[in-house]
């Protein structure tokens, strides 16, 4: 049985859940007809010659298929104040950013009440079958949470990070408080914009309040990382703070430290507990389940780019389960983790059919996808016509197409993701990667996942010399004849000459993509590029893209740097102390 929490019935919303997943067929068509309905006023949808038609063939043959770039001068026009319905019925509550890594800058989103509504819709389900798997009692969470900047577009709308929309909404506040997950430290530090002093501040808070911790939570595993990678560097003035009762002079922001002094009283048996505990570690070993000894789990988004980080998060968590967090964006929500045991690696998310519209495009095998894209242009080819949510088979990749509450129509999310299995008649989807994300220079086609497992082989031969790859990007560089692929690495500390050049041809031979082995043996693509760069200039890139708006806690390490990437690029090549090419086909 699920622990009673006051205000959430687990039972019920899972029972929910389950008669909307039997039903995804029929709540598909009506959850469409719901979205045609409440915004066939639009002017984006009057264009189209709709003519009040609700049904899914209508709807796909007058919608055409978008990307943002297609929406974006719809988005603008809702900025700078349209009154008129542009891409909705009723008005747009406020923009929502992007974070900005995959791109270079931040993308304009819609968002409104219906797409806060889903997002606690999201949050109350996983809760539900993550509590009945690790049930909680009263307390709170240790949540690394952070909101980004915010500003007035020329129309008035307040424009901010998504995960800040939702944070300064009043039914965040109570499914928070609803399933017993009210972060420790107050909303000074959250709404701070010294991402800093709130990190800090969290950490301190956290450690006040260390008995009734329930589980630790951020949006992105990166930002539970990094949280605990700066508690290895803070931790003894977090002692004195909580010794003396004194918050420390870093704390410089008025309203943060009236806020978290309420909360610090002297403590001396607290300080040296923690002290203690702190230096009985063996490399950090442990110190979340050492210091906040009722948590449960580690939860967050741990998929996709979030895998290179769980090795060190498993270091800091030890026996602790590891849980990912939901599947969304900015543009919108799409499946519940109701399986939170699994292993993050092998992290399936479970569309709830009532949020959106879902379509999917097939995709072919690797090979046969290279071939028909590469003919293309060539030949006109077509991609295959996207399919229904029942339609879709096990084992099977596809791009993942929404059609929102909040004004995205056969929206073209960018995400490639794998079939997993269903769960009643709703397809359970695994992340596979970003489709824009790709290294190539001739024929090749290697995604981030690839790159991935191309670091994680070569990063095994660091550890003779027990160094860590703390972090990792790509970039195409076709300055050269041929082009070549350059691996950007920062290392905990330095590794010899002979162990570094024999990583870099282990990164050559792992990527095992057909078309990138062949060209590198014809010699029409050369040898991959190692970089090394100078310790924190990740954490640059960091604050590049906090400058620019993101939250901390909705930062993403970009693992390809386009061209169009420039500033991140300049931060790469400015900080190298070392570069090494590979002899693996010579």
């Amino acid at each position: 049985m699920l622990e009673k929490v006051k205000g959430f019935n687990g039972d019920r919303v899972i029972e929910e859940f389950e008669a909307l997943t039997k039903e995804a067929e029929r709540v598909q068509r009506e959850t469409l007809q719901r979205i045609l309905e409440e915004n066939g006023a639009a002017e984006y949808l009057q264009n189209l010659g709709l003519g009040g038609k609700t049904d899914p063939d209508s709807f796909k043959a007058c919608v055409p298929l978008v990307t943002h770039k297609d929406l974006e001068p719809y988005i603008q026009k809702i900025a700078d104040g349209d009154a008129l319905p542009i891409l909705t019925g009723r008005p747009i509550k406020s923009i929502s950013l992007s974070s900005g890594t995959t791109q270079g800058k931040p993308k304009l989103v819609p968002f409104n009440e219906e797409l806060e509504q889903s997002t606690m819709e999201i949050y109350r389900t996983s809760f539900a079958f993550r509590n009945r798997a690790h049930p909680i009692g009263n307390g709170k969470a240790l949540q690394f949470i952070y909101s980004s900047k915010q500003f007035r577009t020329k129309g008035g709308l307040l424009a901010t990070t998504a995960t800040t929309n939702v944070y300064l909404s009043q039914a965040y506040k109570n499914t928070m408080k609803d399933i017993q997950s009210q972060c420790c430290s107050p909303e000074e530090v959250i709404f701070s914009l010294d991402y800093n002093q709130s990190l800090y501040c969290h950490l301190l808070c956290g450690l006040i309040c260390s008995e009734e911790v329930q589980f630790v939570f951020s949006t992105f595993a990166h930002s539970i990382v990094h949280a605990f990678r700066t508690f290895e560097l803070v931790w003894e003035d977090l002692c004195c703070d909580i010794r003396e009762g004194v918050l420390s002079s870093r704390i410089t922001i008025p309203s943060i430290r009236s806020a978290v002094s309420k909360l610090l009283r002297p403590n001396p048996q607290l300080a040296d507990t923690i002290y203690s505990k702190c230096v009985s570690l063996s490399s950090w070993y442990g110190v979340i389940p050492e210091l906040w000894p009722n948590a449960k789990y580690v939860y967050g988004i741990m998929t996709g780019s979030m895998e290179p980080y769980l090795s060190k998060l498993r270091h800091y968590a030890a026996n602790l389960p590891l849980m990912s967090a939901d599947y969304g964006s900015s543009e919108g929500w799409i499946g519940a983790n109701i399986d939170p045991e699994e292993p993050p690696e092998s992290a399936t998310f479970t569309i709830l059919p009532n949020i959106g519209y879902f379509e999917f495009i097939p995709l072919k095998e690797r090979g046969q996808e290279q071939k028909v894209e590469n003919c293309a242009s060539i030949i006109g080819h077509r991609e295959p016509e996207p399919i229904g949510l029942t339609e879709v088979n096990v084992g099977e990749e596809y791009e993942v197409i929404i059609t929102t509450f909040a004004g995205l129509y056969r929206y073209r999310l960018g995400d490639v993701v794998k079939i997993a299995g269903f769960h009643n008649s709703t397809p359970k989807l695994q992340f596979v990667h970003r489709r824009n994300l790709i290294l190539t220079v001739n024929i090749d086609k290697n995604t981030e996942k690839d790159l991935q497992l191309a670091v994680e082989e070569a990063s095994k031969l660091l550890a003779v010399e027990k160094v860590e790859v703390l972090d990792f990007t790509s970039h195409v560089d076709m300055s050269t004849d041929p082009g070549h692929y350059v691996i950007f690495w920062e290392l905990s500390s330095n590794a010899r000459e002979e162990v570094l050049s024999n990583c870099c041809d282990c990164l050559d031979r792992a990527f095992i993509d057909a078309g990138y082995v062949g060209s590198r043996k014809v010699r029409a693509i050369g040898p991959l590029e190692l970089r090394i760069v100078n310790s924190g200039t990740f954490h640059k890139i960091l604050e590049h893209y906090v400058s620019l708006g993101a939250a901390l806690s909705q930062f993403k390490t970009p693992r390809c740097v386009g061209l169009s990437n420039c500033s991140v690029l300049q931060i790469l090549n400015s900080s190298v102390l070392k570069s090494i090419f590979s002899n693996a086909y010579c």
